[in-house]
């Protein structure tokens, strides 16, 4: 119980810095999102390699594997798109609208139900993030297709979080992201190949960022929620990682000098608000599940 209470935050504070490293980087957006997961999977391969993680996969699993990271990569490809357009406060607002997916493909796809609390957090979340991005309602055009991009991200990361929920219940947790990091990495390499996009000639200082990049967001944040997803329902972790707007617009008032009006605060406040809500209300639902790792 201790592990979960300190090792979810860790990884809400940790996804929370990836805007951050983003908007920094002078790369395109699809070469950030394919140095991320590469960088990531390259970093398993060798844990992957002495656990011969891939004997425990079947036709069926891999399938579910492979699409499970092609959501993934199709998330990044999206919401990182979406920074080169809009504020991090709209985008990464609008792409933690997720949990309404999640919600809706969980009763239908995997006839989990919805508790009250549950929608209760969905409720104070999803408020919370309208009060946020309603601080930027001066769109221009470039800012508007921003936005439907991180929306785009987030109907993708719904997609990856469910096939996560189905496949982390047979699934350990090093033979689950490894594929499906790696899956990510080579849809994006390809659709940078596509694009024309170039991966070489950045400044040191974007190389420095896309390491941090996959190294704190990606497998410290991600890599926590795909471990919760073992024990908890995908509504419920898609509501957690719903704290990463308030950190993210945290970081980009004091890196990149973003405002912070009352409105973010407010809508923070109400985030947050959610997630404890559904977090303490599904307590007797986890003891059910040993949260080890």
């Amino acid at each position: 119980m201790i592990r979960f209470y300190l090792l979810l935050p860790i990884g809400i504070i940790a996804i929370s810095t990836a805007s951050i490293f983003i908007k920094l980087c002078d790369a395109p957006a699809l070469v950030i999102a394919a140095y991320r997961m590469t960088l990531a999977s390259l970093f398993l391969l060798p844990f992957a390699g002495y656990q011969r993680v891939w004997k425990g996969w079947n036709g069926s699993e891999l399938r579910w594997l492979i699409l499970s990271g092609i959501f993934l990569a199709l998330h990044f490809a999206f919401w990182i798109g979406s920074l080169k357009f809009t504020s991090v406060a709209s985008s990464v607002v609008l792409v933690s609208t997720n949990p309404l997916f999640v919600g809706l493909g969980a009763w239908l796809f995997f006839k989990e139900s919805l508790r009250f609390n549950l929608i209760l957090g969905i409720i104070l979340s999803v408020l919370g993030c309208g009060l946020i991005s309603f601080g930027d309602v001066a769109l221009s055009k470039e800012a508007l297709m921003g936005d439907g991009l991180a929306l785009l991200g987030a109907i993708t990361a719904s997609g990856y979080l469910l096939v996560g929920r189905k496949m982390r219940k047979e699934q350990d947790l090093l033979s689950y992201i490894f594929p499906v990091y790696s899956t990510a990495a080579i849809v994006l390499i390809i659709l940078s190949f596509i694009s024309h996009k170039p991966f070489f000639g950045f400044s040191s200082s974007t190389y420095l960022y896309l390491f941090l990049l996959a190294l704190i967001p990606q497998l410290i944040g991600h890599t926590t929620f795909n471990w919760a997803l073992k024990y908890l329902p995908a509504p419920l972790v898609a509501i957690a990682i719903l704290g990463e707007p308030v950190g993210s617009t945290i970081l980009a008032f004091f890196v990149l000098g973003e405002g912070l009006p009352p409105l973010k605060v407010i809508g923070g406040t109400l985030i947050f608000a959610g997630i404890l809500i559904a977090l303490k209300k599904n307590g007797g639902n986890r003891n059910k599940n040993k949260l080890t790792l």
